[in-house]
């Protein structure tokens, strides 16, 4: 995959939420367009390239757009990044950007992010009992982290349609990390508090994602990306077809 095919990546993680601290990774996210032409053979195209020198998750354009359209946290982040954060912004991912709110939908944000953060407070109960490591209790503060950050960011695109990437307070954020990290149940509460406030409050997005306005993205994407193959000669003709 060559920089062209690059439709929109930026830093995203703790670096955009405003929670990293020194020796933190920076961690990058984006999204790129196969040729066109690969897509219709036996052998379709990778649709997802991660590295980890450096840190970096590339999503087909189709592939990201399903994630999206199923409240996946973190593909939604990218189309919602500060425009510091954006390292390469073509007019294809402008477009994609332009219409973010078209990806969201009551049921899929309230089962994605309340599902992601469920996993981490069940990752948090599964530690061991006793003197934890301190990588071990890093690993604990880190998963706490992001359960609030979930729960926070979940709430308000179901409230609100928008999507804050940077958390207001960081030090609340690495205070709760610290004091889930010493005992996990400290958790609890929190995510409660986030699913009756999912129960409790009004939601401003529709029941289902509006699959249209990335069904026809997504097909500018292709005729973008389209380069015709060379003229059949006669010695290609199909036999028994017209001339």
């Amino acid at each position: 995959m060559t920089l062209r095919h690059l439709l929109l990546s930026g830093i995203v993680g703790s670096t955009a939420y405003g929670l990293a601290r020194a020796g933190s990774d920076v961690d990058r996210l984006g999204l790129f367009a196969a040729p066109t032409e690969e897509l219709h053979g036996l052998h379709t195209p990778k649709e997802s390239h991660v590295t980890t020198a450096p840190d970096r998750t590339l999503h087909e354009a189709a592939k990201w757009c399903r994630l999206a359209l199923g409240g996946n946290p973190t593909a939604m982040e990218l189309v919602w990044l500060p425009d510091e954060l954006y390292e390469v912004r073509t007019p294809l991912g402008e477009e994609l950007i332009g219409i973010r709110a078209s990806f969201l939908s009551a049921r899929r944000v309230r089962a994605a992010y309340l599902g992601y953060a469920t996993q981490q407070f069940r990752r948090l109960e599964g530690r061991a009992e006793g003197p934890l490591a301190p990588e071990a209790g890093r690993r604990i503060a880190k998963h706490a982290r992001h359960l609030k950050r979930l729960c926070h960011q979940g709430l308000e695109l179901y409230t609100t349609g928008r999507l804050t990437i940077r958390v207001e307070n960081p030090d609340e954020y690495h205070d709760f990390g610290e004091r889930v990290a010493a005992d996990p149940s400290v958790a609890l509460p929190l995510l409660r508090f986030y699913e009756n406030a999912f129960d409790e409050r009004a939601t401003v997005l529709s029941e289902h994602p509006d699959e249209a306005p990335a069904e026809a993205w997504l097909r500018r994407v292709r005729a973008h990306f389209y380069v015709p193959d060379a003229p059949v000669g006669p010695s290609a003709a199909v036999p028994g077809g017209q001339s």
